[in-house]
This record gives C-alpha cells, structure tokens and sequence, in this order.
C-alpha cells in the first residue's frame, strides 16, 4: 500500500524512531497499528531531520488484503495529530518501494530577506535572514553544483553510505512577496546535503564567499568545515518522482548499488 502524507515538522524529531522522542515514524505506526490492530512497518521515500516539513512525503507498507485501502485516510484522520495526515492510501505492485523505487525527490527552501523579517503566518516554514540577498549570484553559485558529484563536502557521513548524487535542479526565485524560494532536485540526497546546499548558498548571498566557493568544496574528501548548515525550519519535502509500475523493480535494484563516479 502506498500512502501519501504531510506533517508539520516542527514538533517532531525528525522521520525516523528514536528512544523517547516525537517521531513522524513513530507516531504514524502506533496510531495505525492501533486503528487497524496490525504490526505497521513503514517504509518512506525520504528520511527528513528534526524540524524539516513535509508536503509530499510517500511511505509504503504492507497490509493485509482484507484491510479497507480506500477508508483508511478517514480513519486516520480520527486519530492522528493534527500536524500529521494520510491524505491519500492505495494498493501498488508488490515491487513499489518508497525509497529504492523512487526516480527523484523534490524540496522547497523558503528564505525571507525582509528588513522586517518573515510574514508572521509563515515564521514556522521561512526562514528570516537578516540581510539581504542577492539572487543573481546564489543561481550563478547553484549552478556551478549540477549534475552527478561526490557531495560529502556538505553531507554528514553515514558509515558505508556513499555520498555520490546526481544534482538536477538547484534554483532560487524571488516572489511576489520578496520571499526567496529554492527548488532542489536530485535522485536522492545524503544527510544535512539540501540545508548544506542552502547554507553555502546564503554565504554567496549576502557577499561573504565568492560564486566559484561552493563548487569548489566538491573537490574536497571530507565535510567542508565552512560550510554552514541552514536551519531545518525552511525546508520541505514536497514531491517524490517514481517510476511506471514495470519499471519499479529495475529502478529499486538499480538504486540498490553503490556508486562511483564514472570520471
């Protein structure tokens, strides 16, 4: 079954279980192992940090056939918080899997330059930066970091994960109401890597490191120490790319093996 669902992040430790803390994992499976008397182990396209939003998240899980698939987002909504919620259940081919199935995932980062800082309505999804910004030279900067690259420079290092990714959209727009947003994209993403992304960014925003800066941390083989991470707060995972059903297990297997780079 594959469910689509958005959850607030801001009171929540991240997607992930963790001992005595507010998961959305955590707080996904107790409540529908509790709604449908089952043992639920989720499965999600993206493991997000603490505080990080979700407009398009995408979990599996597997059920039994007699389970009501088409009720279930009604029944969840009775017992979830409100800052959690399955706005869509349906049943996938067997080879579905939200993570090693996907094709891409999709964020948002929103930044407010404003003098008088983010819109009130917004202040727990804007991040508010005190000066401003200059929006030219962040999408020449971005543009410099496309394509596939070892990108442990701003990625936290998990033990036997690599850290090879194909960047496909890194963009800043400035909108009607001033606020920045930027639209990453890429196959998957390593740990902090989209917040890193930002943070390089805002330094070549607001004039502290050259355009040249951030693409040249991906000679590096290890953390760039510079590189700051942006606060968790602006950032939202807002659509995930699969896959047509026949190709779900070639994808999945493909995404299974560790890359190299081909240079």
């Amino acid at each position: 079954m594959r469910l689509d669902l958005a959850y607030d992040g801001t009171e929540f430790s991240g997607w992930a279980r963790q001992p005595e803390r507010r998961t959305v994992c955590g707080v996904l499976e107790d409540t529908m192992s509790m709604v449908l008397r089952e043992d639920v182990q989720l499965t999600v396209a993206g493991r997000t940090d603490a505080g990080v939003h979700a407009s398009g998240q995408v979990a599996h899980v597997d059920l039994p056939s007699t389970v009501d698939v088409a009720g279930l987002p009604r029944r969840l909504a009775r017992a979830l918080p409100t800052d959690v919620r399955v706005f869509s259940a349906r049943e996938v081919p067997a080879a579905f899997d939200a993570r090693f199935s996907a094709l891409r995932r999709h964020y948002e980062y929103r930044v407010s330059d404003a003098a008088s800082g983010a819109h009130p309505l917004r202040r727990l999804d804007t991040l508010a930066w005190p000066r401003p910004l200059d929006v030219d030279a962040m999408n020449a900067a971005a543009a410099l970091l496309l394509g596939e690259h070892d990108f442990c420079a701003f990625c936290k290092r998990r033990e036997g994960a690599t850290t090879i990714r194909e960047l496909q959209r890194l963009e800043l727009l400035r909108g009607a109401d001033g606020v920045i947003t930027a639209f990453v994209s890429a196959d998957a993403f390593c740990h902090s890597m989209v917040r890193s992304l930002i943070g390089a960014l805002l330094a070549v925003g607001e004039g502290r490191k050259g355009i040249e800066w951030p693409g040249s941390l991906l000679s590096l083989h290890g953390r760039a120490s510079g590189v700051t991470v942006a606060p968790a707060h602006g950032l939202c995972l807002v659509r995930v790319d699969f896959p047509d059903d026949a190709e779900l297990g070639a994808r999945a297997e493909a995404t299974r093996k560790v890359r190299t780079l081909s240079r």
